[in-house]
């Protein structure tokens, strides 16, 4: 070979014949032998052998109608066939576990790919007065038994809710374990703060109960009705101080 240097070598496809496995921090191999899987819509970056995809959109009408109204959701594909199937999103941190039987909550933005065997939907995660005041937020949820991948913008902590009280931006919050509740908080800061254009943490997730919260290091996660709560707010008081300051 007229090539030399390890780069072949040390970039080579990794020999994990698990249905799911990490290629590397940033790239999912799915093995596709072991039946059809759901993947987030574009995010294919190579495959070997025959794989066919079919674009599902929302998931159906039910799902649709609920993305339409609430701004929250995945568009997916599915995928089958045989052979290697390489799939990534803008080259984001992939994070994989296996779902025994349970329900994991994630923003819909950070779904990667999960089994055929997982049931989702997107379902309202808190009714309370401090949600109303945020326009409604809205998840994800995947139940089942099955593999999951979801994607970070960077490494990601995974708190223990049971440990203390937790709190989080909720533009950084990337899923929780079934077990956890979660409320939500709005924190202007005071009139003074608002008046200066606020702290830039409008709308905080204060989570409890038994289970794990994963928080990514980016505030970039689309969060439903609850960014553009945010925005609106940051408008509200731009015009309050313009009021008082005129």
């Amino acid at each position: 070979m007229p090539i030399h240097g390890s780069l072949f070598q040390e970039y080579a496809e990794t020999a994990g014949q698990d249905p799911f496995t990490l290629q590397n921090k940033k790239m999912l191999k799915i093995q596709m032998q072991y039946g059809p899987v759901n993947t987030k819509l574009g995010s294919m970056v190579a495959y070997q052998g025959d794989v066919r995809f079919q674009n599902t959109g929302s998931g159906g009408l039910n799902k649709m109608l609920k993305s339409k109204l609430t701004g929250e959701g995945v568009n997916m594909m599915v995928a089958e066939g045989t052979g290697e199937l390489f799939v990534a999103d803008l080259a984001s941190e992939i994070q994989l576990f296996y779902l025994e039987n349970d329900m994991v909550s994630v923003n819909g933005n950070n779904v990667l790919a999960f089994s055929s065997s997982i049931e989702w939907d997107i379902h309202r995660v808190n009714a309370g007065r401090a949600s109303m005041m945020a326009g409604g937020m809205f998840n994800v949820s995947l139940r089942g038994t099955g593999y999951v991948a979801v994607t970070t913008k960077g490494d990601p902590v995974c708190l223990d809710v049971a440990g203390a009280p937790t709190y989080a931006d909720a533009e950084a919050v990337v899923l929780w374990t079934s077990g956890v509740s979660m409320d939500v908080r709005v924190d202007t800061g005071g009139l003074k703060s608002m008046l200066r254009g606020g702290t830039g943490e409008l709308i905080q997730m204060a989570f409890g109960g038994q289970g794990y919260v994963m928080i990514q290091p980016s505030e970039s996660v689309v969060q439903g009705g609850a960014q553009q709560a945010q925005q609106q707010q940051s408008g509200a008081g731009g015009m309050l101080g313009g009021l008082l300051g005129g």
